[in-house]
């Protein structure tokens, strides 16, 4: 069976680059009919919060990317501290006890003397008695993980063929100095007791996955398929890190974007398929292929969702905007009508009731100097309402003989004194829902 998982840091709330992580795992486990899960990596009892838990459950359902089962990270420190132990009497488990400040001169040092910024071991040649004063003198300290200094390689999903020399990395630190355990080896141990089958992530895990594999075969498990699918960028190329604040999906969902525009655009971003609105999420799942995506760095511009968003809006009926329409108090006899009118000219499914002052004469007239004395003329050839769906061409060719205009020099000036508005809904429905004669 084909398993995946996101598993974000409730560290915050999620944004546009962590939902094409999410949405790509959950586009394999759905196609192939398998099992999603969603697993909190909340193994930093400081900087994890229940409120971004919540928060990030809420931004998954509300794109409709609904999860198999949750799995809490925090709930399972024995099961690493069991596998922490395995790697211990493999003898691919040690404690090393440099600082920060000591870890930088010795990349600084490397790197004068053009050698990789790698990790030296130097904590392999303590002897016992060393290790012990160590200890005495700076408490416990931090356990890396020893690689086999071979190349890694697999048969990435996007990128085709990777190779690492595990040489030119540096043995990954797998528990800190207070004991927590870190992402490597927490996501290690979880994937292969969960039996993940399929894992994406961002291309900035190429090395980690490569260390992560290692960790897999010395713990006497086969690695998954991975996949590294490429990092969003801003639309001028810019990095998107100091802007995802702005990014995030509940900021989106407060501008009125619609969950499928966001679907839509990042089931394709990046791909050989142009991006296509899809109406559900079996049209997603349908269409999704992890081979069509490519490694360039992909551009991803919140403006492209407002297009695709308005097209939304275009399709939904009467009932899905019910609540906007009935709080601003649109008489349920005339909603029909109305939606049927503006829908084609409403961007969000929060603005459905905007046009409604319109049709209700609370309208500040657009009228410029040179068309007063027109509009003033065309206004005494209208009627009195009700008005019907023939009463535009009526009036409009009327005033036509009347005036000698025709063309946009007769349209404008009549669209701006009914509407306030150079664009909006075709003026034959709008005039139908007009309570009162224009300019009165």
């Amino acid at each position: 069976m084909t398993v995946t998982r996101f598993a974000p840091s409730p560290t915050g709330y999620i944004h546009i680059g962590n939902l094409r992580t999410a949405l790509f795992n959950w586009l394999i486990a759905r196609k192939a009919g398998g099992t999603f899960i969603l697993r909190i990596d909340d193994t930093d009892p400081e900087r994890s919060k229940e409120e971004y838990v919540d928060a990030l459950k809420q931004d998954l359902e509300w794109l409709g990317l609904t999860w198999d089962r949750v799995e809490r990270q925090s709930l399972r420190l024995d099961r690493y501290a069991e596998a922490s132990d395995e790697l211990r009497e493999k003898g691919r488990f040690y404690e090393a006890w440099e600082t920060p400040t000591e870890l930088d001169l010795k990349r600084k040092k490397q790197l004068n003397m053009g050698r990789p910024p790698v990790y030296d071991r130097a904590a392999l040649a303590l002897s016992d008695e060393q290790k012990s004063a160590m200890k005495a003198e700076r408490g416990a300290g931090v356990w890396r993980f020893k690689l086999n200094h071979e190349r890694i390689e697999w048969v990435d999903g996007i990128l085709g063929d990777i190779s690492i020399d595990a040489a030119s990395v540096s043995d990954p630190v797998l528990i800190r100095q207070d004991g927590q355990v870190l992402y490597t080896l927490a996501s290690v141990v979880d994937d292969t007791d969960m039996g993940v089958t399929h894992i994406v992530r961002g291309s900035d895990h190429v090395t980690n996955t490569g260390t992560q594999i290692q960790i897999m075969e010395a713990l006497g498990f086969s690695a998954p398929a991975f996949a590294h699918h490429s990092l969003l960028t801003g639309p001028q190329g810019e990095a998107l890190s100091k802007r995802l604040g702005t990014l995030a999906l509940r900021d989106m969902r407060e501008a009125g974007i619609e969950p499928m525009a966001i679907l839509s655009l990042m089931a394709r971003l990046g791909s050989s398929d142009p991006v296509e609105l899809r109406a559900t999420h079996q049209e997603l799942i349908d269409g999704f292929d992890i081979s069509k995506f490519g490694s360039a760095p992909t551009k991803f511009d919140v403006e492209d969702l407002k297009p695709l968003t308005a097209r939304v809006v275009q399709t939904l009926s009467v009932e899905d905007v019910a609540l906007v329409l009935d709080t601003a108090g649109l008489p349920a006899d005339a909603q029909a009508a109305y939606w049927s009118a503006v829908r084609g000219n409403t961007p969000t499914r929060a603005e459905a009731a905007d046009w409604w002052p319109v049709f209700r004469g609370e309208v500040t007239p657009v009228i410029a100097d040179e068309d007063r004395d027109f509009v003033a003329e065309a206004f005494a050839l209208l009627g009195e309402p009700p008005y019907a769906a023939e009463t535009w061409s009526t009036w409009t060719n009327a005033v036509k003989e009347a005036t000698g205009r025709k063309g946009k020099q007769l349209f404008m000036p009549l669209r701006l004194a009914v509407t306030g508005q150079p664009r909006g809904p075709e003026m034959a429905e709008v005039m139908p829902l007009l309570s009162k004669k224009p300019g009165t």
